[in-house]
């Protein structure tokens, strides 16, 4: 610090002083922030950048344990997302006790519910989330004749495993949610893949042998809400040997804190033709716009 501090601090020596001028103003970096400014900075920021900030110094790894940060990223109806984290008078303890920090790291992870065949988690860029339905929370017509269709065991599948049909004249697979979204809008697909997919000696192969129908009559996809959104759409099953999503509409969540019914559909009932070799994986629901690593995403004809 310079020499004017000495007059400040009045007891010091005059040796203490002038080594003091001689050293020069101290440098003010980063770690001289006051965390309340520090805090501040981390409001305007995204969790993953918040993350990466806080391991700079003192002052902004104590900053980003703030709750009030915290609480910013989170979706309003956070509380009713943390019902589904834990079950019974222990569960309600720790969510009771949990910081807003603690509470935005459990909702990034999966969160299961309706018999673990649905999950949610939050997306960390948009505070949205995302949610995940497996092929057995759908209803799918001929679903336990073995005839037609099969469960098949698979790491491809975040449920691992898949429904897979050999030949049927009546394809539809039916699903629905209730659940209150945060406010946003919302995408929903089927990820489906043609062909039957295996692994040998530790390399990935796909049958085509059951893959027919689909190249005949478009499959017609359906999205509606209990507050009168509908979409409608239809395209032909196309790439074997892939992972695609069929997007099968866009919605608005607008009340958080109310329930939305959503209800969907896929489906080809001409029974003119049977069709068949198709793998019914899951529904995913994302953030409009959000970027995928799960396949290709295929924009159905309105």
């Amino acid at each position: 610090m310079g020499a004017w501090v000495s007059g400040l601090l009045g007891g010091a020596d005059s040796a203490a002083a002038a080594a003091a001028a001689a050293a020069g103003p101290a440098a003010v970096g980063l770690g001289d922030l006051p965390e309340l400014c520090a805090a501040q900075v981390m409001l305007r920021l995204d969790p993953p950048e918040i993350c990466r900030l806080a391991r700079l110094n003192h002052a902004f790894r104590g900053a980003a344990g703030a709750d009030f940060v915290w609480e910013a990223k989170l979706p309003e109806n956070y509380r009713y997302l943390m019902e589904f984290v834990g079950t019974g008078e222990e569960g309600r303890r720790r969510r009771r006790r949990a910081g807003k920090k603690e509470i935005y790291a459990r909702l990034s992870k999966p969160v299961p519910f309706g018999d673990g065949q649905k999950e949610f988690w939050l997306d960390k860029s948009k505070g949205m989330i995302c949610m995940a339905l497996s092929s057995k929370a759908l209803v799918i017509t001929g679903i336990v004749d073995r005839r037609y269709w099969q469960h098949m065991p698979t790491s491809e599948s975040r449920f691992q495993s898949v429904a897979y049909l050999q030949q049927i004249w009546w394809f539809e697979v039916v699903g629905e949610v209730d659940f209150c979204f945060p406010v946003g809008t919302y995408s929903l697909y089927f990820r489906v893949h043609l062909g039957k997919f295996y692994r040998r000696f530790g390399r990935r192969h796909c049958s085509s042998e059951h893959v027919h129908g689909w190249n005949k009559k478009p499959v017609r996809f359906q999205l509606s809400t209990s507050d009168g959104q509908q979409a409608l759409s239809q395209c032909y099953l196309e790439e074997p040997g892939s992972w695609v999503l069929y997007h099968a509409g866009d919605f608005v969540a607008s009340k958080p804190d109310q329930l939305m019914k959503l209800k969907f559909s896929m489906a080809q009932i001409d029974c003119t033709h049977t069709k068949g070799g198709l793998c019914v994986d899951s529904v995913l629901i994302y953030p409009k716009g959000k970027g995928f690593q799960h396949g290709r995403v295929v924009r159905s004809r309105r």
